[in-house]
């Protein structure tokens, strides 16, 4: 079985029920909508615009668009490139795109043009579909995307370049395309989050998807009347997967253009959700809002909310205990992987295992893990060694890059570049990135376990810590603090606050800047490295000038 087929399927059994929904809150972007009609929907609480699909208008839409692409010229195998910020669109076109037999390619909204020239040349994409945000983007490289031979315009005020897709969808058959798709045949190609540098495309196969919608439905028992909120973005496997909870089930999936407090709790609200995967910043902006009463949650009705869960990031405990403290009903959970392994699942907490908070969990279903030190040998437990993972749903390959795969691919396991350890029970905690480990005079620092200790801090809204060059210890810890809204601090009082923390492992530097992260919630610390080691030098050689 394959991925397309369980839309089928659900055409079948639940053509009537809705599938997605779109909300577009009222705000200062709604003269920017896209050019479809929507339906303005005045509720008690909020004002949005609103589409809809059921399960069989999305099977419909899909064949229509693998039709069109194959009258373009797309062929099985062919990379299709999808750049759109999250709608109701997009869904139906990455799975016509699967059920065309050619190879779906999401990239970054957030990219530059350089990133989306550098991404569309790696994977070796021949068509574009993008929506109005990207027109200036595209426009700037298009002179240098010469294996681009097909452009498709989500929206209107089409350039000239470009056709139009909704011009074009409507005169397609909605019946199933008579494309044999094998589990064995090329999927995806996602991109890795490029914190390191540019990013590398991850081929993953039909097989690969079809097991995240397994391992997704398992870990969390989707049913037919859950509700899914979907908030993250969809280039990203992380969103996507989890709503392949919602595939195999046949459950309404709610699809919000929007991460204020108000907007989610609202959403959640009117549309009765049961389940909502957040990222750390957001459910932290949650907990600050209702703190600061500006989120009345008795004026909210959230009853059928059930699942919480926070990927992508480490997950403070401390932020747990807080959610907890306001939601105590909810169930709580949390997963990790790697867009290398599918994206989420292949470690696993479990919503039994709460007092386990802090740790990511154990093997996911049908994954296994293991901890290895520099030579592959496994650590013993509570030693600290890289997190390497085997499963249904590794990659088969960096595409175009042989080298890399085989740094990362080594006899079925991937090796995950996280450094992680294991406690009494098996439970696995993760300690850093292999490549965010600070040695400051021969003795390695965890950047993680210090802002976990550091987020205690009520006045701490975020904390990313990192190395920075120093000439007699090699490096030192820095850490970059943002406050809470209102909250004021002086560097004194947070390095009197680290004080607690073993002496090696506290900050050398305090520093109050915004903490920047990517659309998964991810600190990007190589930017930060760069502008305070650049700030660093300059401060050095201004220092030696004067002396």
């Amino acid at each position: 079985m394959i991925l397309t087929d369980l839309l089928v399927r659900n055409a079948e059994l639940y053509g009537d029920d809705m599938a997605l929904v779109e909300l577009n809150p009222v705000h200062d972007d709604a003269k920017n909508l896209s050019w479809q009609e929507y339906e303005l929907v005045e509720t008690g609480h909020a004002s949005h615009y609103r589409r809809e699909l059921t399960w069989r208008e999305f099977e419909a839409r899909a064949n229509q668009f693998a039709h069109l692409l194959a009258d373009k010229g797309v062929r099985r195998g062919d990379k299709v490139a999808i750049l759109l910020m999250n709608c109701i669109d997009w869904l139906p076109i990455y799975f016509g795109i699967l059920k065309s037999g050619a190879v779906a390619v999401p990239l970054n909204f957030r990219y530059t043009s350089e990133e989306i020239a550098y991404c569309l040349e790696l994977s070796d994409a021949t068509t574009l579909i993008f929506g109005p945000e990207f027109l200036e983007r595209v426009g700037s490289v298009k002179h240098e995307l010469t294996r681009i031979e097909e452009y498709i315009f989500v929206g209107m005020d089409i350039p000239d370049y470009a056709d139009s897709f909704e011009g074009l969808i409507g005169s397609y058959p909605e019946t199933l395309p008579k494309i044999r798709i094998a589990e064995d045949d090329d999927g995806a190609i996602y991109f890795s989050s490029g914190t390191t540098g540019f990013p590398k495309a991850i081929l993953h196969t039909q097989e690969s998807l079809m097991s995240a919608a397994v391992t997704e439905q398992t870990h969390h028992g989707q049913t037919k009347e859950d509700v899914f909120l979907l908030i993250p973005p969809l280039y990203h496997t992380g969103a996507k997967m989890h709503w392949f909870g919602s595939l195999m089930s046949g459950g309404k999936a709610v699809i919000l253009k929007g991460t204020s407090p108000k907007w989610v709790l609202e959403a959640a609200a009117g549309e009765r959700a049961t389940i909502v995967w957040l990222l750390v910043p957001w459910a932290q902006d949650i907990l600050d809002a209702i703190e600061r009463g500006e989120a009345e949650l008795d004026k909210l009705d959230l009853s059928r909310w059930r699942l919480m869960h926070i990927g992508a990031q480490p997950v403070p405990p401390s932020l747990i205990k807080r959610w907890k403290k306001h939601f105590p009903h909810h169930l709580y959970d949390t997963n990790y992987g790697l867009s290398e392994s599918i994206g989420p699942g292949s470690v696993h907490l479990g919503v039994e295992n709460i007092h386990k908070v802090g740790a990511i969990g154990k093997a996911g279903y049908r994954w296994r893990t293991r901890i290895v030190d520099e030579n592959g040998r496994e650590t013993k437990r509570g030693d600290v060694g890289e997190l390497i993972v085997a499963g249904p749903g590794v990659m088969k390959e960096y595409y175009n890059d042989p080298a890399a795969t085989a740094a990362a691919l080594k006899d079925g396991w991937l090796y995950t570049g996280d450094m992680a350890k294991e406690d009494e029970d098996g439970f696995i905690y993760l300690v850093d990135r292999k490549k965010d480990v600070i040695i400051t005079g021969g003795e390695n620092i965890y950047p993680v376990q210090i802002e976990d200790f550091m987020r205690k801090n009520d006045k701490i809204k975020d904390i990313a810590v990192i190395g920075i060059a120093d000439h007699r210890l090699g490096e030192i810890a820095v850490a970059i603090v943002e406050l809470k809204e209102g909250a004021k601090a002086t560097v004194a009082e947070i390095d009197a606050f680290a004080q607690e923390l073993p002496r090696y492992k506290r900050p050398r530097k305090i520093i109050f800047d915004k903490v920047p992260r990517n659309p998964t919630g991810k600190i990007e610390k190589p930017k930060l490295r760069r502008k305070y080691n650049a700030e660093e030098i300059v401060a050095r050689e201004t220092e030696a000038s004067q002396s």
